[in-house]
């Protein structure tokens, strides 16, 4: 151990008096370095990442109880030679959804005894996929893992020896205690959610969580929930933090979405926001007008009445005008956003039912607009205002959707850099050129990491400024930019053609041209550099990225760069599956190496409980480390092996009497 200088540690003594009180002598200071020094060579935790969840709750809940076919792969090491394969996956779906089988089993068993020995056998199997998983682990940490009510017990089971001669007898009584105590249900379930809880150390959603799918609700409440989550904003994120933080533009965008496929159960049932006025309003305003571009694209998995999606219709006609005017305010309030060529309300010639974008003009398939002021057409009615302001309250007081949005605000941001990969999901902005692309904000030109930064700050002054305030406002207006700005971030466009799909026929309009990140990044150079810029770049460094889907089937390959750069957005959303041709790509890096798994369309939790049916999936290692990555080589390795230091700096100040040892003996 070497003995650092008294100068060394007198220029350290504040704060080492600090640490001092938590390890007050030299016994309990070396403990701690004996304990960290060991956790640093244990292999590194296994971190799974998703992304474009896009509400689709059923299909995320199923891969994230299965680690993305991680847990099925443990089971087969253990159970290969003695389970066949039908039962292997019954373990498995056991695993993912234990209150559901054990119910089924229930019901179907006819006899106790069959029963009682069925939970004896799946309580052994279960221990032992318990162990593997816990074996890379520090007892302290699976203890932590464990349930309370159950610690104890499980301890037990997972770090008994079974040695016949020892302590067979003593395990056997345990197990056949839970069977006579009725337990063994419960016993289940705890082991089932301590190897979920142990299959993934650490949990990423490189963004958009939020809409098109069902519940975007259900997905938040189980992150909420998880031990240990980051999440890179998307898009359709900061979205619904405009909305809310009160932001009546990103409101009226998230009800457009929501209503354009008749998705509504996310607002009223999710989060308990009543839409009655919307449609009060929309049948006074609309109920004669054409309303055949506003039919909500439908979903398959929900049968509409016809009356149903007429009123759908009017409501997303009514939303959509309204947004249109709003959207067109933030952009006259905010001339750096560079957005003038999305004002197109005042370029309807009604005439002639057609727009004028650009130079040239477009015919309209509707341009019937009974609240729109020709004269002024981006100012709200009177009653426009109202509707708004009722809606306003109902985001802004939905206590599930405002502690939904913390969450994304505690847990969240623009990029994230974590063992030498940098995750964001959508793009740093480039030029032409492939240089970074600078944006003027307050005098100063930023780009790159600065911008990121500096675009994370507003959002965040959206939600949490002063109310009334115009730092707030322009927070909230900067959110709305993050959604669909020209060349924001998280969008990655020069614009979005929500006004031309919906209401102009020429198809050449509706193209939303991309940022030129998405042809660089195709060039290894161009990976490396975005890299450097944020701090990373070492052989085992990647960009990891969401946002544009991958079209899988025309072969486009989510692997780019030479393996420096990955697209896991593959399509979780319904919406995107004819487009990608698979349901999504999610990535497993653990200490063997990066692992791109590839997800074909979920067919529903009640199949795979069913059936034992799990998605079927298709999993390529394309990247493996030559030796076993440990605890060590990883950003909370380089966290521990800075406390050791510490401490070691703590032993000396207390070997050199720098500092009095503390011991509680001393006390008496």
């Amino acid at each position: 151990m070497k003995l650092n200088t008294v100068e060394e540690i007198k220029g350290q003594l504040k704060y080492l008096q600090l640490l001092s009180k938590k390890y007050p002598n030299i016994q309990r200071a070396s403990s701690e370095i004996i304990r960290l020094q060991a956790i640093l060579n244990l292999p590194k935790g296994t971190e799974h990442f998703m992304s474009d969840l896009h509400g689709e709750y059923e299909a995320f809940i199923h891969i994230r109880n299965s680690a993305s076919g991680a847990i099925r792969e443990k089971v087969d090491v253990l159970f290969a030679n003695t389970l066949s394969s039908k039962e292997r996956a019954a373990l498995a779906t056991l695993i993912y959804y234990p209150e559901e089988k054990l119910e089924e089993r229930a019901a179907i068993e006819g006899e106790e005894a069959d029963l009682t020995e069925w939970y004896r056998i799946t309580l052994n199997r279960l221990i032992e996929v318990c162990r593997l998983l816990a074996s890379k682990y520090t007892r302290n940490q699976v203890r932590t893992a464990l349930p309370e009510d159950y610690a104890y017990v499980l301890d037990e089971l997972l770090y008994n020896s079974y040695d016949e001669r020892n302590k067979g007898s003593y395990y056997s009584h345990i197990i056949s205690t839970i069977l006579d105590l009725d337990r063994a249900p419960s016993f289940i379930i705890a082991l089932c959610t301590v190897i979920k809880r142990l299959i993934v150390d650490r949990l990423h959603i490189v963004g958009d969580i939020f809409d098109r799918g069902p519940r975007a609700d259900i997905v938040m409440d189980c992150l909420m929930a998880h031990h240990a989550v980051d999440i890179q904003w998307g898009n359709h994120d900061v979205l619904w933090m405009g909305a809310a933080s009160g932001s009546r533009t990103c409101i009226a965008a998230v009800l457009n979405n929501c209503l354009t496929y008749n998705n509504l159960e996310v607002v009223e049932a999710g989060y308990g926001i009543s839409l009655r006025p919307l449609a009060l309003f929309a049948n006074e305003k609309y109920q004669n007008c054409d309303i055949s571009c506003f039919l909500p694209k439908s979903d398959s998995r929900v049968g509409y009445k016809p009356k149903d999606i007429q009123l759908a219709a009017r409501m997303h006609k009514a939303i959509a005008i309204i947004l249109f005017k709003l959207e067109g305010q933030i952009i006259r309030r905010n001339p750096f956003f560079h957005m003038e060529d999305r004002l197109l309300l005042d370029k309807i010639d009604y005439d002639n039912k057609c727009v004028r974008i650009g130079q040239q003009s477009y015919p309209m398939s509707d341009c019937d607009f009974p609240t729109v002021d020709r004269e002024n057409p981006f100012e709200l009615s009177e009653e426009e205002r109202e509707l708004m302001r009722q809606l306003k309250l109902a985001f802004t007081s939905s206590e599930r959707l405002q502690r939904h949005v913390r969450f994304l605000y505690s847990r969240g941001g623009m990029y994230c850099c974590y063992n030498q990969n940098l995750l964001f999901h959508g793009c740093i902005p480039l030029k032409e050129d492939g240089t970074l692309l600078e944006f003027e904000v307050g005098g100063k030109r930023l780009c790159g990491r600065a911008f990121m930064d500096y675009a994370e700050s507003m959002a965040r002054q959206g939600y949490y400024g002063q109310e009334a305030s115009a730092q707030k406002q322009a927070g909230k207006d900067f959110l709305w930019y993050l959604w669909c700005g020209k060349n924001s971030p998280l969008f990655g466009r020069d614009k979005i053609a929500t006004f031309e799909r919906l209401l102009v026929k020429d198809k050449a309009t509706w193209a939303e041209r991309k940022n030129p990140y998405y042809r660089w990044i195709e060039e290894e150079s161009t990976c490396l550099f975005i890299l450097r810029h944020f701090g990373l770049g070492g052989p085992y460094s990647h960009i990891i990225n969401g946002h544009v889907p991958v079209r899988s089937k025309d072969g486009e390959n989510p692997v780019k760069a030479n393996g420096r750069l990955i697209v896991i957005d593959g399509g979780f959303c319904r919406a995107y599956q004819p487009t990608t041709g698979i349901a999504g790509y999610t990535l497993i890096y653990n200490s063997y190496g990066l692992k791109l798994s590839s997800h074909e369309p979920f067919d529903g939790k009640a199949n795979a409980i069913k059936k034992n049916k799990d998605i079927l999936s298709t999993q390529v290692v394309f990247e493996r480390a030559s030796d076993r990555i440990q605890v060590k080589e990883t950003d909370e390795g380089a966290r521990m092996l800075a406390e050791i230091a510490d401490l070691h700096l703590l032993l000396s100040a207390y070997q050199l009497g720098l500092l009095q040892e503390w011991h509680e003996e001393a006390q008496d």
